[in-house]
């Protein structure tokens, strides 16, 4: 849905009252798209998540139309206990598969950006197997976890929060365990 002029507590308001799960916020500069906020409902978590490298569907070269299948989901380096805290508001995002589902949506963490790909696979014999990208693709790197919807986003606790400029000597890796 575009959200338009519409205000966040109108948003919040009608996706309560057709019994959504999650509201998803796409935050975009000249057309680019550089900030995603995922926020479950009625009680929280809310995500938030800086965009790069973004490649819209319809910029990806010769696919066809996108399944309406439920994606099997690939959660990869996400094993740090803030890796499996993410891992599991982004997996209810999306419901169970079925067997016979072709899609498959990749999480894979690299360097504390999560690089997400979509693709379709098909079964060239029994030991291969073909993946076609239907996109979109983007990496994204989460700066923010509060505990609330995002009704609730000024007097929600914060559960996590990106720290860029503290303990800056050693290379963590946030996402992934050692």
């Amino acid at each position: 849905m575009n959200r338009g002029r519409a205000e966040l507590g109108t948003l919040l308001h009608a996706c309560r009252a057709n019994g959504l799960t999650d509201l998803l916020l796409l935050h975009e500069h000249r057309g680019v798209p550089d900030g995603l906020i995922v926020s479950h409902l009625p009680l929280g978590p809310t995500a938030y998540f800086t965009l790069a490298n973004v490649v819209m569907r319809h910029d990806v070269p010769g696919i066809g139309p996108a399944p309406q299948a439920a994606p099997h989901l690939i959660f990869h380096g996400l094993t740090s206990r803030l890796g499996q805290r993410v891992t599991s508001i982004l997996k209810y995002l999306f419901p169970v598969p079925k067997e016979d589902s072709k899609r498959v949506v990749t999480f894979a963490n690299q360097d504390d950006y999560i690089s997400f790909r979509h693709h379709v696979y098909k079964k060239l014999d029994q030991h291969n197997i073909e993946l076609t990208e239907i996109g979109p693709r983007f990496e994204m790197k989460p700066y923010m976890i509060k505990l609330g919807p995002l009704d609730q986003e000024p007097v929600a606790d914060v559960e996590w929060r990106w720290h860029p400029y503290t303990r800056t000597a050693p290379k963590r890796r946030l996402l992934s365990a050692p």
